[in-house]
C-alpha cells in the first residue's frame, strides 16, 4: 500500500505539463547530465511574476539555486533540479531520487540486503502581503526496507525496536522527511527576515544532510559521520528565525532534538526544548561555508535525560567545469559531547560529472564508543573510504535512470579487528529514478 503515496507526485512530475514550463518557458533538450542546459538560468535569475519560476531564493532576494534542504544555504552555482509549473500566483516545483540497491557487507559483522531508498518532495511558493511564503513536503520510501535498516559497517545511531542501538547498520529514515512552512519579508535589495516551521523540518545545524548534497547526490550510502553532522534533518517540530545580510546568514532553531522512534510512518510531537544557532557565509558563487552549534536536550531514546552539544562546521564548493561537466566537493567536521566523552568526525566527499558519467569518493574518520558492543565503551578511531561510479540514460524530458555501483574499504584498530575480522570491505549495486 504505501509506494501509492508516491504515484501522484511521480505522475505529476513524468506529465507534458512540468516539460512546458522548465527554464524560460520552453522545454529544455533531453540530456543525461544533471543541470545540462540550465547555464542561461543559473546565470540570469528569473523576475518574480514572470511566467516561468521565480529564481529568487525563498528565504531571501537571492538566487534560488542557494537554498537547500530546510534553511540551509549551498553554493550559489549548484544546479536548480525540479520540474516546474505555475498555477495562479502558486508556484509549484516537484523532484524525486529513488535508488534500488543490492548492499553486501563484508565480515562477521556484515550482511546483505536488497532495499529501496531515496526521497520524493514538493514545493508550493506566493507572494503573501509584502513577502514570500513557501511550503514543502517531503517522503521517503525508506521504511519499507524494515525497521533494521541495511547493513552498514561502522555506522551507528537510533535502534530499531527500542530496546538496543543499531551497531554496523544504516537507519531507515521516517516516511514524512519534511512537512514545513516558510514565510520571509524583504528589508532591502539585499536582506530578509524570515522564519520557518516544520513537523517535521531541519533546525539551523550542521550542513545540508547528505541525500540533499551535490556532492554525495549519486550514492546510496550514507555517511558513517551522519549523527555527527546532519541527523537533525528529521525533527519532530522546528521553529527557526534568521536574518539575511547580503551573503550572510544568522539563524536560530528551538527544535524537538529527540532521535525519531522506530516507528517510521508517523508524525511524532514533544516539546521544542533543543536550541541551534547557525552563521552561514558564501563569500564566492561556487562556495558555501556555515559553523554551526546545537544543545539536544533527551536525544536518545536508549539514554533517557542524557544530553548532548554538537558542533558542526563545512565548506561545499561547485564548480561548472564547462556545459558538460561539473565538480562538487564538501568538507565537513563534526563533533559531540556529552557525558561518555567527546567524540569528533571528518568527511571529504567529492563528485565529478561529465557527460553521462558521475564518478564520486568519500573518506571519512570518525571517534565511535557505541562499536565495542554493549551500549557505550571505549571510543573507538575508524575510517572509510569509499568510490562508485553511475552512469545517466535520459528516459524522458525529466527522467534519468541510472546504473551505478560503489567499493568501501573500511579501517578498524586492533582492538575491533578481531570482531571484525581485520579490515572488512563493503559494495553497493544499484538502479536510481531521477525525476526533475
Amino acid at each position: 500500500m504505501k509506494p501509492l503515496l508516491f504515484a501522484p507526485l511521480l505522475a505529476l512530475l513524468a506529465s507534458p505539463a512540468f516539460a512546458q514550463h522548465e527554464g524560460h518557458g520552453a522545454p529544455a533538450e533531453p540530456s543525461s547530465v544533471p543541470g545540462e542546459g540550465r547555464a542561461e538560468e543559473e546565470a540570469q535569475p528569473l523576475e518574480q511574476g514572470s511566467s516561468a519560476h521565480p529564481m529568487t531564493g525563498a528565504l531571501g532576494p537571492y538566487m534560488i539555486t542557494r537554498e537547500a534542504s530546510g534553511t540551509a544555504w549551498q553554493p550559489d552555482t549548484t544546479p536548480h533540479s525540479g520540474a516546474h509549473v505555475a498555477a495562479g500566483r502558486w508556484s509549484l516545483m516537484g523532484h524525486a531520487t529513488l535508488f534500488g540497491v543490492y548492499d553486501r557487507q563484508d565480515g562477521p559483522r556484515g550482511g546483505e540486503k536488497a532495499f529501496v531508498s531515496g526521497m520524493a518532495m514538493g514545493m508550493a511558493r506566493r507572494p503573501v502581503g509584502p513577502g514570500t511564503l513557501q511550503l514543502r513536503a517531503g517522503l521517503s520510501p525508506d521504511p519499507l526496507m524494515g525497521r533494521r535498516g541495511f547493513p552498514l559497517l561502522l555506522a551507528s545511531g537510533e535502534t530499531a525496536d527500542g530496546i538496543t542501538p543499531l551497531v554496523d547498520r544504516q537507519h531507515p529514515h521516517d516516511l514524512f522527511v519534511e512537512l514545513s512552512a516558510s514565510y520571509s519579508v524583504p528589508l532591502s535589495g539585499r536582506s530578509s527576515l524570515f522564519v520557518y516551521a516544520g513537523l517535521p523540518g531541519e533546525p539551523a545545524f550542521g550542513p545540508p544532510p547528505f541525500m540533499h548534497r551535490l556532492s554525495a547526490l549519486n550514492s546510496p550510502e550514507a555517511p558513517i559521520s551522519h549523527h555527527w553532522l546532519d541527523s537533525t534533518h528529521i525533527s519532530f517540530g522546528v521553529l527557526t528565525a534568521g536574518i539575511v545580510a547580503g551573503d550572510v546568514k544568522l539563524e536560530g532553531s528551538r527544535f524537538n532534538g529527540r532521535e525519531p522512534d522506530q516507528r517510521r510512518f508517523g508524525i511524532e510531537t514533544a516539546p521544542l526544548d533543543s536550541s541551534a544557532l547557525r552563521l552561514s557565509w558564501n563569500p564566492a558563487r561556487s562556495l558555501s561555508l556555515q559553523a554551526s552549534w546545537a544543545r539536544l536536550i533527551d536525544s536518545e531514546q536508549l539514554e533517557p535525560g542524557e544530553d548532548q552539544t554538537r558542533w558542526s562546521a563545512s565548506a561545499l564548493f561547485n564548480q561548472p567545469l564547462g556545459r558538460r561537466a561539473r565538480w562538487s566537493t564538501t568538507l565537513a567536521w563534526g563533533r559531540r559531547s556529552r557525558e561518555h566523552g567527546r567524540l569528533d568526525a571528518f568527511l571529504l566527499e567529492s563528485a565529478v560529472t561529465r557527460g553521462p558519467w558521475t564518478l564520486f569518493g568519500r573518506a571519512e574518520r570518525t571517534e565511535n564508543d557505541e562499536l565495542g558492543g554493549g551500549g557505550h565503551g571505549p571510543a573507538y578511531r575508524v575510517g572509510k573510504v569509499s568510490l562508485g561510479a553511475m552512469r545517466d540514460f535520459r528516459a524522458a524530458p525529466h527522467v534519468r535512470i541510472g546504473v551505478g555501483g560503489l567499493w568501501a574499504s573500511n579501517f578498524v584498530p586492533a582492538g575491533l579487528e578481531p570482531s571484525y575480522a581485520g579490515d572488512p570491505n563493503g559494495a553497493m549495486l544499484f538502479l536510481r529514478l531521477a525525476i526533475d
